[in-house]
């Protein structure tokens, strides 16, 4: 029996990667939110997880809120990592150069986190809505698909991406609406 996943990129964000540690929704990230819960309120409920930061918790909330119950919220499904040498204001360039490689090219710092992100996945015994971020839900879809770029789809704010999970093994059902994604 398979379990399926509906990976959410969070809302659009009040506040740049480079300036802000954990921002919240800006006010077309509430609208956004808004409406994923109503296209996804009306189905059944299911787990809704997140990640710890706000924009994702925020993103949740409407869902969650429309199927009454508490989001869980999992540090396994946080935004990736930023060198621990990298001041804040170059966060941005740094990332921006990231997303053009490959995970080996990254260090096992990234490889070790990308690997968790998935292990976290696989281990859903039910169907869930997880609220995430750009490149957590990438790291997902290349481990469906055999693929080690660290960004394969450019996945718009609240975008859907859509994975089964059956027997540890993932697969893509149907990748998330992309964008121009502004990373900022």
């Amino acid at each position: 029996m398979s379990v399926r996943l509906v990976l959410v990129r969070h809302a659009r964000a009040a506040a740049g990667w480079d300036t802000h540690p954990d921002p919240e929704l800006d006010e077309l990230g509430r609208a956004q939110a808004a409406a994923l819960a109503a296209d996804l309120g009306s189905e059944p409920p299911r787990l809704v997880v997140t990640s710890p930061l706000r924009r994702c918790r925020e993103t949740a909330a409407p869902l969650a809120a429309a199927w009454e119950m508490v989001p869980v919220v999992d540090a396994a499904v946080a935004e990736i990592p930023s060198p621990l040498d990298v001041p804040m204001d170059e966060r941005v360039a740094w990332l921006r150069a990231a997303i053009t490689k490959q995970w080996g090219d990254l260090g096992p710092r990234y490889t070790t986190w990308r690997d968790a992100v998935v292990a976290r996945l696989v281990t859903f015994s039910e169907p869930a809505v997880v609220v995430s971020h750009f490149v957590a839900i990438n790291a997902v879809i290349g481990a469906a698909v055999g693929d080690d770029r660290v960004v394969i789809r450019h996945l718009d704010n609240c975008s859907r991406t859509v994975i089964d999970v059956d027997h540890g093994q993932l697969r893509l059902v149907a990748p998330g609406h992309e964008a121009d994604t502004l990373i900022r």
